[in-house]
């Protein structure tokens, strides 16, 4: 799944996908990455071709296969039918290991309550506005409703401020999120590189939205292979058009270093 030309794009970033060593150890964002974008997130559906291929990939990489989401764990366990990989939920606020230990961040639950209260508040006076609660993530999406962002921007930048710097603003793709400070895709992969399986791994993080940004930093900073799916400006350092192609670039991976090789 590489172009022949390795061409950049207008931003910048090479418009293929690197070439992999057997040594990888794989970071992949879910919505709009491994799957397309659906209206709501409850509507997303995961087929068994994918479940498969994440299961063979995670053999090829000797265990080291890690899903970075913004979705709560169990939402994840959920459309994945309990495969039990790795995964990195609400934006690295809820993490599990390779041994299936769960890490989560305690947030300040009065604060948290708060918040509820108020983006509940906002997301009942306007019908386009949908208030999905996470757990210690509270997304504000408006995509029926693109007019609604500056409000709703002002309104989580006001919320930010008042609940005193322990959660910050994510935004993302027709989507706001609040988020406990401290916390992201980058902290949640830096974590995965000092365990096993993942340590002494290349990492190779890819991801399509702006809540994949830190990720894509801090995999850029030790040297691993940075994939933005999709268009728009990022700090990824390569680019695949789709899911489709990123499914078939992972698949060429299985074939060369999987069980079957």
């Amino acid at each position: 799944m590489q172009s022949k030309t390795g061409a950049a794009d207008p931003a910048g970033i090479s418009m293929r996908a690197p070439a992999l060593s057997g040594r990888c150890g794989f970071f992949l964002d879910v919505d709009g990455t491994l799957l397309d974008l659906a209206d709501h997130p409850s509507l997303v559906r995961i087929d068994e071709h994918l479940v498969g291929l994440l299961t063979a990939l995670e053999r090829a990489a000797g265990g080291a296969l890690a899903l970075i989401s913004g979705r709560p764990v169990a939402d994840i366990d959920r459309l994945l039918a309990d495969t039990g990989f790795c995964v990195a939920g609400q934006h690295g606020a809820e993490r599990r290991d390779s041994s299936g230990t769960i890490h989560r961040h305690e947030v300040p639950r009065a604060a948290l309550e708060e918040a509820r209260r108020r983006l509940g508040l906002m997301a009942a006076k306007h019908p386009g506005l949908m208030l999905e609660d996470k757990g210690v993530n509270l997304a504000l999406h408006f995509r029926p409703a693109p007019e609604l962002l500056a409000e709703a921007e002002d309104a989580v930048r006001r919320l930010v401020r008042d609940l005193g710097g322990e959660f910050e603003m994510q935004l993302g793709k027709m989507v706001i999120e609040l988020r406990p400070a401290g916390k992201d895709k980058g902290v949640a992969i830096a974590e995965f590189l000092d365990e096993a399986p993942f340590r002494g791994r290349v990492p190779v993080f890819v991801g399509d939205d702006l809540t994949d940004e830190r990720g894509f930093e801090l995999v850029n900073r030790v040297n691993g292979h940075s994939v933005k799916v999709g268009e728009g400006e990022s700090a990824a350092r390569w680019r695949l058009p789709d899911s489709v192609a990123v499914r078939a670039w992972l698949g060429d991976y299985v074939a060369r270093f999987g069980e079957s090789r």
